[in-house]
């Protein structure tokens, strides 16, 4: 009997995954000035040593200016490389391949913490937890002067004469994350973050070769890309993610014109999501149910002829695979239901029949999980319920 296609491994490029699990890069706002601490050590570790194929670290900013919160990772300055260095060799010790998401938050900066009640960030708070000069660097910037729906801050419009710098930025970025020895990348295009915002009509109001039209409005990605790749070697994988549908003026047509697009200039991966132009999750995706946004990832597959990651409450093995065996998507990208079980991969990897010696997992865990495995022939582990409903 074939193994499952949820635990087959995947060539991209020069870089193979183990299985098609990918933990989704997940904000976690908890690093000190830009640098990585512990917390992102044992965070990505933990998913590591769960049995995923590919742990992509989250949106690690461009830029000082690209921060969305106080506690936002960067890549700016090679002082940063170290501290993610020590993660990616963590990672790859434990049988993952290290990937990292660049972005860039564009309007949508300068806030406190989601938990801290996610609005502007007054200077006083800047100032008490970094210094003045931090406040006045924190410049907001954005295709055009128009406030995130949030009613956050204007930001100001970015020149013509400084996009390029902006887009060199990525690029130098991606050359940082080769040096701490990533091997997967992805590119943050969604979510209303400053690349989306070149995408959309409803946030780029432009009228130079960076907005109106659609090829336009792509013109700010599809440079990053091609500056991101400038900077990233040709044997490691790039993806880029979209919010496939905004409900904002940009939608699945557009996701897959500019799809098509990227591929020859480098893209290898489209991670489809959607919403956070204004609001999320998407109103046209309907009630929020299991995998409510796979249907874009079959799209931009099908239709751009380009390789998808499925997101969006993926929760049961048994649907992961499915997903897969249809074609509907070549990668499966879990967020939260990761954070509810780090041990995901392993757990789905024995539900479909696989590894029974738990060799997904390193030693330490592998041996005493196969000696109960053996030992006790009728006991149900705790994450045992019945498959997806439906």
């Amino acid at each position: 009997m074939p193994a499952p296609l949820l635990f087959t491994p995947l060539e991209l490029r020069g870089v193979t995954l183990k299985n098609r699990v990918v933990v989704a890069p997940m904000h976690q706002y908890a690093a000190q000035r830009g640098f990585a601490t512990d917390w992102h050590l044992m965070n990505a570790g933990r998913y590591a040593a769960g049995g995923a194929g590919l742990v992509i670290m989250e949106s690690t900013k461009v830029e000082r200016r690209g921060c969305g919160t106080l506690g936002d990772l960067g890549l700016w300055d090679d002082a940063f490389i170290p501290g993610l260095a020590r993660c990616v060799r963590f990672i790859k010790a434990h049988g993952a391949v290290p990937g990292i998401q660049l972005g860039h938050s564009g309007r949508k900066a300068r806030r406190h913490r989601p938990w801290e009640g996610g609005g502007p960030l007054p200077r006083d708070a800047v100032v008490a937890a970094l210094d003045a000069a931090e406040w006045e660097a924190w410049d907001l910037v954005a295709p055009s002067a128009l406030a995130a729906p949030e009613s956050d801050p204007l930001p100001r419009a970015l020149t013509r004469a400084e996009i390029p710098e902006a887009i060199e930025r990525w690029g130098q970025a991606a050359r940082r994350a080769h040096e701490a020895g990533f091997e997967v990348l992805e590119i943050h295009g969604a979510h209303g973050y400053l690349i989306h915002q070149f995408l959309s009509p409803f946030a780029n109001r432009r009228n130079d070769d960076y907005g109106g039209s659609d090829l336009n409005r792509m013109r700010f990605c599809l440079e990053v890309v091609e500056s991101v790749r400038a900077h990233w070697p040709a044997e490691k994988p790039l993806f880029l993610r979209l919010s496939v549908e905004d409900d904002s003026g940009w939608g699945p047509a557009e996701s897959v014109a500019l799809a098509k697009l990227a591929k020859p200039k480098g893209v290898d991966v489209i991670d489809c999501s959607s919403g956070g132009m204004s609001g999320a999750p998407v109103v046209s995706a309907g009630p929020i149910s299991y995998g409510y946004q796979v249907p874009y990832a079959e799209r931009l597959r099908r239709e751009a002829g380009i390789m998808s990651m499925a997101v969006g409450l993926i929760v049961h093995a048994d649907h992961a695979e499915g997903i897969l065996q249809e074609g509907r998507a070549d990668l499966i990208a879990l967020a939260r239901e990761l954070l509810y079980n780090p041990n995901w991969p392993m757990d789905a990897a024995q539900k479909l029949g696989v590894d029974p010696r738990f060799e997904l997992v390193p030693p330490p865990q592998a041996y005493w999980l196969e000696k109960r495995a053996k030992q006790v022939k009728s006991m149900v582990p705790s994450t045992y319920a019945p498959a997806m409903p439906g």
